[in-house]
């Protein structure tokens, strides 16, 4: 009797299940934001070796398609798999293994975490990332005085949040060999009275970041794994680390390939000859996780530390400009090769004078070409006519909307009342480009991709502040927020056909929403957390 109704049941589970096509998991009972073509969504799709194949009712799924594997959102929100824009994703990692500075409010509490770190740490080098001292209630840049007397012998070197600029201590001045008398284009090396204080900006900079102990290998994997991590926590699935060297890029490849890393990698490589040598000659790398077809390249500085370059003097600092980073005729000449080699080109401007600069040398390289989809990283301050440059569909604008709410406070008091307006303007530059590229630019912003949601949207900061948002009226939408984050993203590092939206055939890149942010009342779009985060249809 046991047998007979043993078969039965199969019977009935053949019969239930016939005609319907196997496939690996269904999601069903879901609120499913596509970021389709028309914006639709769905309640429920289907996925199969990696990719979704169907997307529709929970009823039309149930009816076609079976999978051991199902998943029952009760009714929370899906969207597509964050792409993180523009951010340095490799850097992240490498920072959590030094001193953070990030949130100090006086340079006091800088040299307490400097110190408590080192009391742990032991270090022959100490390096920390993050002050800024725009936060402080002295709004002046520190000085090396106190690191020379606590540390004497060890090494300090600390970069601002931006990267833009540096504090170090007499021992790292004297082992990267600046004296008074060093001189280097394209930056600063602050004196008063003719003596150093310790402040780099920009490219200065790099002779301390030469004598940096070089990572081991573990540590580059150890800083990889820790940074995926902690993006996937927050629903990352793509990022778009700009500025890598072959070294790091081929760890990364190695690692995806092995099985280790799972996130997908928009590879910019960094502006150095050997890298510019080694891939511009070999042509464009393409695998489902990694792809390296661009080129980061730094125009001018950062505004907090007054090295992005203006082409009218600074409103806080009589007779600066700013500065470029980068030869006029060195940048055309690179222009022009990257073009020829069939790469991408990303550049780094901010100030109004390097925005105009670059668009004006990218309109004449790509005079002629199609789908060239070159970036200008930040576009942060623009004036006069220059915003009609970003009709041209070779030239997309590449923004990090926290940087709005983290400038704010002092952005003015830089650049006046009437450049101001100019800064920031992320709907103009959306309805000038017609795609807007979102990213956050971590570490030197938080990695949360809410913040970016909630800044783009209403242009406060974390405590509600201003209380009807900084320049509203260059605030996105929701629904434009959403595809800056995901099919925009996409379409600027040229995967729109693979990922960016919940479409069949791309890949099953998803987040599970413990809030639906097309819906919440505004002030609660920080708080959006992550229920789970799936790459290739896999639990990350």
């Amino acid at each position: 009797m046991k047998n007979l109704l043993t078969s039965f049941l199969l019977i009935i589970c053949f019969s239930c299940t016939s005609g319907k096509k196997e496939v690996d998991t269904i999601v069903t009972n879901a609120k499913v934001y596509t970021v389709n073509s028309n914006f639709e969504t769905a309640e429920a799709f289907a996925i199969k070796d990696g990719k979704f194949e169907a997307v529709g009712s929970t009823l039309e799924i149930q009816e076609n398609y079976s999978a051991e594997n199902i998943i029952d959102a009760q009714g929370k929100a899906i969207v597509p798999g964050l792409i993180d824009g523009h951010c340095h994703f490799y850097g992240l990692g490498l920072n959590r293994q030094t001193v953070n500075l990030v949130g100090t409010t006086s340079f006091d509490e800088v040299m307490k975490r400097v110190i408590d770190f080192q009391n742990t740490k032991h270090t022959n080098f100490i390096i920390g990332r993050g002050w800024d001292q725009n936060d402080w209630e002295e709004k002046t840049y520190p000085n090396k005085a106190l690191l020379d007397k606590l540390y004497p012998n060890t090494p300090v070197a600390l970069t601002r949040i931006d990267g833009h600029a540096m504090l170090c201590n007499q021992a790292a001045l004297d082992l990267a060999n600046i004296t008074s008398k060093t001189e280097v284009s394209g930056g600063e090396i602050k004196k008063e009275n003719g003596k150093l204080t310790g402040i780099l900006i920009d490219n200065p900079m790099e002779l301390v970041e030469a004598i940096f102990p070089e990572q081991t290998r573990q540590q580059q994997i150890d800083a990889l794994l820790d940074a995926q991590s902690y993006c996937t926590s927050y629903g990352l699935t793509t990022v778009s680390d700009a500025g890598l060297d072959k070294n790091v890029i081929e760890l990364i490849d190695s690692m995806q390939q092995a099985g280790d890393l799972h996130m997908r990698v928009y590879a910019m490589i960094s502006n150095k000859t050997e890298n510019l040598d080694y891939y511009l000659s070999k042509g464009k790398i393409k695998t489902e996780r990694l792809n390296v077809q661009s080129v980061k390249v730094y125009a001018d500085g950062a505004l907090g530390s007054r090295g992005a370059a203006l082409k009218q003097p600074y409103s806080d600092e009589h007779n600066h400009f700013g500065a470029m980073v980068i030869g006029t005729e060195a940048y055309k000449e690179l222009a022009s090769r990257i073009a020829k080699a069939g790469y991408q080109m990303n550049t780094h401007a901010i100030g109004d004078s390097a925005n105009r600069f670059v668009l004006k040398t990218y309109e004449k390289t790509l005079k002629g070409e199609s789908n060239r989809r070159w970036r200008v990283e930040h576009a942060q301050v623009i004036t006069d006519n220059d915003f009609d440059y970003f009709k041209n569909e070779n030239i997309i604008p590449s923004i990090q909307p926290t940087h709005a709410t983290s400038d704010m406070y002092w952005a003015e008091d830089r650049v006046g009342a009437e450049r101001v307006k100019g800064a920031y303007a992320y709907k103009t530059l959306l309805e000038k480009s017609g795609k807007v590229t979102l990213g956050t630019d971590f570490p030197v912003e938080q990695v949360n991709p809410f913040y970016t949601f909630y800044a783009a949207v209403a242009r406060k900061d974390l405590k509600g502040f201003p209380e009807n948002g900084f320049q509203k009226e260059n605030g996105l939408t929701r629904e434009e927020t959403l595809k800056g984050m995901t099919i925009w993203a996409a379409y600027a590092n040229f995967e729109e056909e693979e990922k960016g939206s919940i479409e069949n055939g791309k890949f099953a890149d998803f987040v599970i929403l413990q809030q639906d942010i097309m819906e919440v009342p505004e002030n609660l779009l920080p708080k959006t957390s992550v229920y789970k985060t799936y790459i290739n249809g896999v639990a990350q």
